[in-house]
């Protein structure tokens, strides 16, 4: 019998425990990875698959399992590991996964007694690690280390957990730390203790992990910190050295304590505590990220530092996170904590937060990819996402699988690290794309790489629009088939050449159309008005005909000149921009959705008072009147009240449009949808009218998931 199995089968064990199966129950045969999956010949495939199926390694998943007759060889005696065969693509990895407790033990006393690389076959770098399928040790960056005596025995003894652990390694024979001065001058002693030693005195370093680098310092200096990274609002993630230490940072609930225990360690907010140090790391928030240490090195740093750091990506804002030592050496730390083991695949920390019961992921990288989602259609087609928060996805054999997050579009390196991810991608799964699909805005750098890699795979060029990508991203995470869903955004291209956001689409995979949104104003200097928040404000003052006291005479002048010609938006997040400012929250955005994150705090107290109703015109919802309005209330009402009846509204629209469509479903996607305020106010809403809310859970609700749209929609063009 020869058996195939498909899944999460390679760097997880998988062959030892088919060896061990085998051997126990005194079979003969042979396993051997090929391509992407694995096989085995045995000579009794219902006696090895009863009991192997049961006793799966802990990171292995698998997702079909044949069984073909075939003449088993019966001169092969005994079972064996034999040697990988080329197969077909997919991607069949785990993710990487933080050190077990065995490893840490392992860590504290023998041969491998303080040493950073320390793993086995149920943990430890994969996908960061990997260049080639199938997973051996050629097609890592540790072929470039030879195993010593001791590992060879290990990797060759059955009864070992490194057995066949294709990155095995001890201080002997792998990869190894070393401390720089901030002049790049290799400093003498432990390299530990000496970096931990400099954060403590206030210093700043930068240490390098598995997927790229963190900038690092202790809580305390975060000032010093902001001061120096030139990021004075952006919140910093907080790794702590245990539960115990997170308390005095955060308050998570059962949900949360479930994600930031798992062995994915993604950053998860949660509700902060109070003080300035905490404040210092996320300014006007009332949350926080938290993260528990993932890699040999991490740990042991807190041996020698308090009980948190402050940890964030070695890069510049919306550039992607640096590799080379000689690059990140011009970022003027402290200190720079390095190894000498390359990493083949980028990968930023994962982030995300818990809303309404699902798990919203804000950036879905280190830990949970490689990953993917089952869809009803075949067919190659790669989805190149939008601009800000880029990722890429490939649709093959009924799976959309995502690439790490790359970056903001527009920065410096990320078109470059797109094209990198996407051919890596596609060079694991060894498929040619029928399809390519980018995003409707004329203006975003990932055009160029759309009709390149067009005309290279002499395939059809798709355009998707933004809001239907975030729909249709909503259905394939929730395998429904269509929905009226709430797109609520900052910004994307609209079939009328407006800035699009505060929508309400019906969508199917097939079609959309666009059945209400919030009243369009004008966006006055277009970009400017993103980081100038008068501007917004005075366009809405404009338009109610009220005074606005934010611009002298001459500077309003140009600005109602500007009006006739501004591109016009109805995004929700520039109404929240709005509410900001217009209450003192915000005055001017430093980051992406800074204002509108700001406001969770007001929109989590505020109570619901009269005098801030707002209608529907046609297929306009009235928001631009609701300022004239405010008064004397207090300001956490006056928002709570405002952005209350505009969801209101919103989700009526929906409800009565989704009985003339014949579906139940009412959906919630965009990057406002991470509010989680806005998240139980359209929850409460769509259960008072009796129909299905469907959220995220599995895919980003911002653009992180617009790839995924994408392919998901061209694949069912396709088909």
């Amino acid at each position: 019998m020869r058996i195939t199995i498909s899944g999460t089968v390679q760097g997880v064990g998988f062959r030892p425990a088919v060896h061990r199966t085998a051997v126990s129950l005194g079979l003969n045969g042979r396993v051997w990875n090929n391509g992407s999956d694995v096989i085995v010949e045995v000579d009794n495939a219902d006696r090895f698959l009863g009991k192997f199926l049961k006793e799966l390694p802990p990171l292995a998943s698998v997702s079909s399992v044949s069984v073909d007759d075939s003449q088993f060889d019966k001169s092969i005696k005994g079972f064996s590991i034999a040697r990988s065969a080329e197969g077909k693509g997919g991607v069949s990895i785990p993710t990487d996964t933080a050190i077990c407790e065995d490893c840490l033990n392992d860590m504290k006393e023998g041969r491998r007694m303080g040493y950073e690389f320390t793993s086995c076959t149920g943990c430890g770098a994969r996908f960061t690690l990997l260049s080639d399928m199938p997973y051996d040790r050629s097609s890592t960056s540790m072929k470039e280390f030879g195993m010593c005596p001791e590992c060879r025995r290990e990797y060759e003894d059955p009864k070992n957990r490194r057995f066949h652990h294709q990155t095995i390694c001890c201080p002997k024979c792998g990869p190894k730390y070393r401390l720089l001065d901030k002049n790049g001058k290799l400093v003498k002693g432990n390299a530990v203790e000496r970096f931990a030693d400099i954060l403590r005195a206030g210093g700043i370093g930068i240490v390098k992990s598995w997927g790229g680098m963190h900038i690092c310092c202790i809580p305390e200096n975060v000032k010093s910190m902001r001061e120096w990274y030139g990021r004075p609002q952006k919140p910093f993630a907080l790794m702590v050295r245990d539960i115990e230490a997170m308390k005095g940072y955060a308050e998570p609930d059962e949900f949360e304590m479930y994600h930031v225990l798992s062995a994915h360690r993604p950053i998860v907010l949660m509700k902060k505590v109070y003080s300035d140090v905490t404040e210092g790391i996320s300014p006007g928030l009332d949350n926080i990220g938290i993260f528990l240490p993932y890699t040999g090195i991490q740990h042991l740093l807190f041996n020698h530092v308090g009980n948190a750091l402050i940890m964030t990506s070695a890069n510049l804002p919306g550039e992607p996170m640096l590799l080379d030592d000689d690059d990140v050496l011009e970022l003027g730390a402290d200190a720079y904590l390095l190894h000498d083991q390359r990493i083949m695949n980028r990968a930023d920390d994962s982030v995300l937060r818990v809303n309404c019961g699902r798990t919203a992921f804000i950036r879905k990288s280190r830990g949970h990819i490689p990953s993917s989602i089952e869809i009803s259609t075949d067919g190659c087609a790669v989805g190149l996402g939008a601009q800000e928060n880029l990722t890429a996805s490939i649709s093959y054999n009924g799976r959309i699988h995502s690439t790490q997050h790359i970056g903001d579009g527009d920065s410096l390196g990320v078109p470059e690290y797109l094209e990198e991810a996407v051919r890596s991608m596609r060079g694991l799964m060894k498929c040619d794309p029928r399809m390519i699909v980018t995003d409707k805005h004329p203006g975003y750098s990932n055009r160029a790489l759309g009709k390149r890699l067009a005309q290279e795979f002499d395939c059809q060029l798709m355009e998707v629009q933004h809001h239907w990508a975030h729909a249709a991203s909503l259905l394939a995470d929730n395998r429904k088939d269509d929905a009226v869903v709430l797109a609520l955004d900052g910004t994307g291209y609209g079939d009328d050449g407006g800035a699009w956001g505060g929508e309400v689409i019906y969508s199917s995979l097939n079609e959309y159309e666009r059945l209400a949104h919030l009243q369009n104003i004008p966006l006055l200097g277009s970009e400017k008005a993103l980081y100038d928040l008068r501007r917004l404000k005075f366009a809405v003052d404009m338009i109610n005909g009220t005074d606005n006291k934010y611009f002298n005479d001459n500077d309003s002048e140009v600005l109602r000149k500007m009006a006739p010609k501004s591109v016009l938006t109805s995004s929700f997040g520039r109404l929240l921009d709005t509410l900001a400012f217009t209450l003192g929250v915000c005055e001017k955005r430093t980051y992406d959705g800074e204002p509108a994150m700001k406001m969770e705090p007001l929109l989590s107290s505020g109570k619901l008072v009269p005098g801030f109703e707002t209608e529907l015109k046609g297929k306009d919802i009235m928001t631009a009147d609701l300022f004239k309005r405010i008064g004397k209330e207090k300001r956490e009402d006056i928002a709570y009240s405002i952005v209350n009846n505009i969801i209101s509204v919103m989700v009526d629209v929906a409800c009565d449009h989704a009985d003339s469509f014949g579906t139940r479903n009412i959906g919630l996607t965009g990057g406002v949808s991470y509010s989680r305020p806005i998240c139980q106010m359209v929850s409460r809403k769509v259960k008072e009218r009796g129909f299905d809310l469907i959220l995220h859970d599995n895919v980003p609700n911002g653009d992180g998931g617009i790839s995924i749209g994408q392919a998901v929609i061209a694949s069912k063009v396709m088909q």
